[in-house]
């Protein structure tokens, strides 16, 4: 018996490959969405199955979330996954599929401004709304994955960090429009993993954080499991940060 059917996406590696198979071992059915990580996502599960004694896991769904058509599979195949597996409906949805470069705000072009608001802003709200029946139907939870750097002037990520910021916005907003059968809070990593071209950036960053290391990945996940299991908390934001938001 699981605890439910849990979607995360952008669940094939890094952070969100952590948070699924934490959810997983916490006995999840997680269905781990992917763009172009599908063998890393399949991988995770064959994993997860063979220390379950060959039960399955979890599904993997491949799906474009820049498309509206990639959306709308999504969408269908999490709510034929439910039916499937007989579950009351969507216990748990981890917005962590993301969009993160950077570049001069000079040359940031309207499309890839309309990308990073397609997916931080506008694919979380249109999947939580087209979730939202299933996700009442469990007593489901929701959690945006947003960024400690929000509020920072940060070269070369604004249209990032803006898009970021009006995701953290719209999962306090619906912590209200959804209470009370549904919950919705976010977490908020810091320097966990870097990207390849800012190793000389997140170096400066871990300099100014009071514990004075990077995060792990496993302190991402263990966030988002304790927000799972913390069924009277709403509208809030874990800083998994080491300290580096309150840092002088």
């Amino acid at each position: 018996m699981t605890k439910g059917v849990a979607l995360v996406t952008g669940g094939g590696r890094r952070i969100g490959a952590q948070i699924c198979a934490t959810l997983i071992e916490e006995g999840w059915y997680v269905i781990v969405h992917a763009r172009t990580s599908v063998d890393e996502a399949q991988a995770l599960l064959d994993e997860a199955s063979q220390k379950a004694n060959g039960e399955a896991c979890g599904e993997v769904v491949k799906a474009d979330l820049s498309s509206d058509e990639g959306l709308a599979f999504l969408i269908d195949e999490t709510k034929s996954i439910i039916e499937a597996q007989n579950a009351a409906g969507l216990g748990v949805l981890v917005h962590n599929a993301s969009i993160y470069n950077s570049k001069d705000y000079a040359s940031v072009s309207l499309e890839e401004l309309r990308l990073n608001n397609r997916i931080h802003i506008e694919v979380p709200f249109l999947l939580t709304q087209s979730l939202s029946p299933v996700l009442k139907a469990a007593s489901g939870c929701v959690i945006g994955m947003v960024d400690t750097s929000l509020g920072r002037a940060w070269e070369g990520l604004a249209h990032y960090t803006a898009s970021k910021a009006g995701l953290r916005q719209l999962m306090m907003n619906l912590a209200g429009d959804l209470a009370p059968h549904i919950r919705v809070n976010c977490v908020a990593p810091g320097a966990i993993m870097a990207a390849p071209w800012e190793a000389e950036h997140f170096a400066s960053v871990i300099e100014k954080v009071p514990l004075g290391r990077g995060g792990a990945p496993e302190d991402v996940a263990n966030a988002v499991s304790f927000l799972v299991r913390s069924t009277y908390l709403s509208g809030q934001v874990i800083e998994v940060d080491g300290g580096w938001s309150v840092a002088p």
